[in-house]
């Protein structure tokens, strides 16, 4: 009983503390009463409250001072961050990301990746763009230019009838050095040529797309050859692969075109007769396995590098037959070269 009474008299001193009751009355509600211990208690931990509102006010008031300078210094329209970041093949909108926190992502993945895999570059646009930006720039910078910018660029190679016979006579007599430099100073002849008519049409012709078709793929073959250039002039052609060029430069100073045709489609495409594949299976060879040698093998598969002077090989062989014609018995696809 006593402790009952103290407990009783305890509750009876805290009322009076918290003041919930008034004067007049002999009850009170227990909202009051929770109300004034909510405030007993704030007044204790009064300080931490503080605090913690301050901290909160300072990053809202931090964000919102860097949200609208940030956002002067980089933003961008809502369609061209869609188109972006589809190009990246990435979300175009996260979960509660706002238009701003997509552009921001859209400049890290910029940054951070500035080239993106657009997959094999079309060559051909790639030099018919070229051709139009150059056209733009010369109509911009035209003022009275002989050669405008409409002309392909062209490496002029000296190179008489003369040179020619000797290079008929010198060429496949086992000197693998002087091979290939008649190689190389036959075909820079080629390109020269070619060059040279593609630069003396009108300039109407020039500008129409025929005419930057004709141009773009000059430029394109003379990247093309460039890494076989190389190689012959630092007489670093691969063996196999000079045996054929030998063999079809041979046939084109002879003029006979036929003949150099079915050597380039050799080399080419190859006549072995497993030219991918498994050719050893066990101890013993595999039967026909010695008809399987590097002249045999089709180079145009082996790497991109050797297919694209491969193909611009086929055209100086085209443009040759064209610059030095010959009987139409000995010319490959006569009507369309004439």
């Amino acid at each position: 009983m006593d402790f009952l009474k103290a407990e009783i008299e305890r509750k009876k001193r805290q009322l009076e503390s918290s003041q919930v009751m008034a004067p007049n009355k002999k009850f009170f509600k227990r909202g009051d009463l929770a109300k004034k211990q909510e405030e007993e208690y704030w007044r204790k931990h009064n300080r931490w409250k503080e605090d913690k509102k301050e901290d909160v006010q300072s990053e809202s008031s931090k964000k919102t001072e860097e949200e609208p300078e940030s956002s002067q210094k980089y933003t961008l329209p809502r369609k061209e961050v869609i188109q972006r970041l589809r190009e990246r093949v990435e979300p175009i909108r996260l979960f509660s990301e706002t238009d701003y926190e997509a552009c921001q992502r859209l400049r890290k993945l910029e940054i951070l990746e500035p080239e993106i895999n657009r997959g094999f570059k079309n060559d051909m646009k790639t030099a018919m763009d070229a051709v139009d930006q150059e056209y733009l720039d010369e109509i911009v910078k035209s003022q009275g230019v002989e050669h405008g910018a409409n002309d392909v660029k062209v490496v002029e190679v000296v190179t008489t009838e003369d040179d020619l016979k000797q290079m008929t006579e010198e060429l496949g007599q086992g000197d693998d050095d002087r091979n290939q430099e008649i190689i190389l100073q036959f075909l820079k002849h080629i390109l020269f040529l070619w060059g040279r008519d593609l630069n003396s049409r009108p300039v109407e012709e020039k500008r129409t797309m025929k005419g930057k078709l004709a141009s773009a793929t000059h430029s394109q073959t003379v990247t093309y050859m460039r890494t076989l250039f190389r190689d012959l002039k630092h007489k670093k052609c691969q063996s196999d692969i000079l045996e054929c060029l030998i063999e079809i430069v041979k046939h084109l100073l002879d003029k006979n075109y036929l003949r150099a045709n079915d050597a380039y489609y050799e080399m080419a495409i190859g006549n072995a007769p497993w030219p991918v594949g498994v050719t050893m299976v066990g101890i013993h060879a595999r039967t026909g396995r010695e008809k399987i040698y590097a002249k045999n093998v089709a180079h145009v598969l082996n790497d991109e590098i050797q297919r694209k002077y491969i193909q611009g090989l086929k055209r100086l062989m085209t443009h040759c037959q064209r610059f030095f014609p010959t009987d139409p018995s000995r010319m490959v696809n006569y009507e369309a070269v004439k």
